[in-house]
């Protein structure tokens, strides 16, 4: 309700369904004016304005840049059902009595809106406008805004699909090189809604001498355009982190997750106003910039289903399954027949010193000190033992 001058008790505008919290393409807005007097009233007309626009506003030193863009502009003149007018239109309204004049329009079609956003220096709203005239006096007008909720699918072959990438930075010490620190990271899809996990795989190595940390975090870049100028603001909204990684060491994220808070969905399609995201996969770097590498995101409404990518994961592990099984019969079956006790050879000596794996830091307090494996010799071929089970999990080692 707005301020009313003494001649209007309520004038308000309320509508059909107050419950509902966003209003999509092609929906109807449809309400009632309330209206009620204290004094007799003559009524010229009664307008309804639907409204939607973009608008951009900020400071560039001195000048001021400002941009707006309509997206809904609907005007009708409403009447009451059951008041006689006079030739002119007009109505006159008398304290006492209730008065209701009701509307309605629908939105355009899907293409043509663009979803309700508020930021720092621009937002996209959606309001009526209703706008009474009287004989001889300024019109009177209230406003009441309504939010627009564009539907985007994260179910399309282009959001389900996977991406991910690699980096890789040299660090030096005093223009001295020391040594290098790269990431390699990728995610099933795409396209997520709020609330849902997003599950990282990643592989982090350090050969540099500092003492580096992995990290993961969802960002959000405003970009705002006015006047031909271009503003963008980022803004980190959550995120996650690894265990150190010293120097020589390297460390692996399996299905890492890191969960989409509550935030407004991506926006694309409108020319002075976009809304992107991001999961920024970077490492920590102490006395240099950050490793960084980047994958774009794109929130959206309608949940994920599930289907295509398990069916491209599974597709995809059966294909590996299946190689896998081909390559395993094809290291245990041998060319030709194994080799007699006497060729066996005991000679184990090493060319280089034995070095611990990478994979066999367990990410202590005190991960520095690491203890060598202890060496032992190679037992004989067994030749009446034959395992026919194949197990995914055994693992191949070397030949001495």
């Amino acid at each position: 309700m707005v301020a009313m001058t003494k001649r209007v008790k309520v004038f308000e505008i309320v509508f059909n369904d107050p419950s509902k919290t966003f209003y999509c393409s092609g929906d109807k807005v449809a309400g009632k004016i309330l209206v009620e007097v204290s004094e007799v009233t003559r009524v010229m007309a009664m307008r309804i304005l639907g409204v939607g626009c973009a608008k951009v506003e900020y400071a560039k030193g001195k000048q001021r840049c400002r941009e707006e863009v309509d997206y809904l502009k609907y005007e009708d003149v409403v009447h009451l059902d059951d008041q006689p007018a006079d030739t002119d239109g007009s109505v006159i309204l008398r304290p006492g009595n209730k008065y209701e004049y009701s509307f309605g329009f629908e939105l355009p079609q899907q293409g043509q809106l663009v979803s309700s956003y508020k930021g720092k220096f621009g937002y996209v709203q959606y309001f009526v406008k209703a706008l009474m005239e009287r004989s001889a006096q300024p019109a009177v007008e209230c406003k009441k805004h309504f939010e627009v909720e564009e539907p985007l699918d994260v179910n399309t072959p282009d959001l389900l699909s996977p991406t991910g990438g690699m980096k890789e930075k040299k660090v030096t010490c005093m223009f001295i090189p020391d040594g290098q620190v790269s990431l390699n990271a990728k995610i099933d899809r795409r396209g997520f809604c709020e609330g849902e996990e997003i599950c990282i795989d990643a592989k982090f190595e350090n050969t540099c001498s500092r003492i580096v940390v992995p990290k993961a975090a969802i960002i959000a870049k405003q970009t705002y355009q006015a006047n031909g100028r271009t503003k963008v603001l980022r803004q980190k909204l959550s995120s996650v982190r690894g265990n150190h990684i010293i120097s020589g060491m390297c460390d692996a994220w399996q299905g890492k997750s890191i969960r989409v808070p509550k935030i407004k969905p991506s926006i694309l399609g409108c020319v002075i106003i976009q809304v992107e995201y991001a999961l920024m996969i970077y490492m920590h770097i102490p006395g240099s910039d950050k490793l960084v590498l980047e994958l774009p995101l794109v929130i959206g409404t309608v949940p994920y289903n599930g289907f295509g990518s398990r069916t491209n994961s599974m597709s995809s592990q059966a294909g590996s399954v299946s190689n896998a099984s081909n390559s395993w019969v094809s290291l245990r079956m041998p060319s030709s027949a194994p080799p007699s006790y006497c060729d066996v050879t005991r000679d184990c000596s090493l060319d280089q010193p034995l070095t611990p794996l990478l994979d066999d830091y367990d990410g202590g307090d005190s991960p520095i000190f690491m203890n060598v494996p202890q060496f032992q010799f190679p037992p004989l071929p067994a030749y009446s033992e034959v395992d026919e089970e194949y197990n995914g999990n055994a693992r191949m080692l070397p030949v001495c």
